[in-house]
């Protein structure tokens, strides 16, 4: 199974998000992006690729331990900015950061301790994806608009376990299927 760990944000920031990209995606030149929709979006902690099936249930055990050891924390979808020279366009996230990298870290344990390979460690940058390009462009405009935008801040309660289901239909612009396979709550007694 294809795996990562992550935050979802509640259906109502998800929606002021919404608001906000569909504002973005009318500006000139936005045609070549290829912009995400809401049931792609998410802070994912820790990527976790390919996993084999019977590495799952401790996975699993682990994440549930690491959300536990993790008290309930406020985020906001705040700012954005650019990865790959305008290929990656993203949401930032503004309120106890701190948590969010500790959850982060805790979940990119939890694999290596489960014998899921991670490669090499990097610092957690906190963002959620909302377009691509395949090609080089300039996102300046849309990282300014974004810096005027805060969600409502929200209380994240549980760490997910998201199944990530590629395209197979060859169709353009088809966006992968993601399916939260597990939750757990934070700072739940264990």
């Amino acid at each position: 199974m294809r795996l990562f760990a992550a935050v979802v944000p509640p259906e109502e920031v998800l929606r002021e998000l919404a608001s906000e990209v569909h504002e973005l995606s009318n500006f000139p030149g936005a045609g070549g992006l290829r912009w995400t929709g809401r049931p792609g979006w998410h802070f994912t902690l820790a990527f976790y690729s390919e996993v084999d099936d019977e590495l799952v249930p401790d996975l699993s055990e682990r994440l549930e331990r690491a959300a536990h050891r993790t008290a309930p924390f406020s985020l906001a979808v705040s700012g954005g900015g650019q990865f790959g020279r305008g290929r990656t366009l993203w949401a930032g996230a503004e309120g106890d950061l701190a948590t969010l990298r500790l959850l982060a870290d805790r979940a990119e344990a939890a694999a290596r301790k489960a014998g899921v390979p991670m490669g090499e460690h990097r610092r957690y940058k906190a963002h959620l994806t909302v377009a691509r390009s395949r090609d080089a462009v300039d996102v300046r405009p849309y990282v300014t608009a974004l810096a005027q935008f805060t969600s409502r801040t929200w209380t994240v309660a549980d760490l997910a376990l998201v199944r990530s289901n590629l395209p197979r239909s060859g169709v353009p612009g088809e966006q992968p299927r993601y399916e939260a396979v597990a939750r757990w709550a934070l700072g739940a007694a264990g």
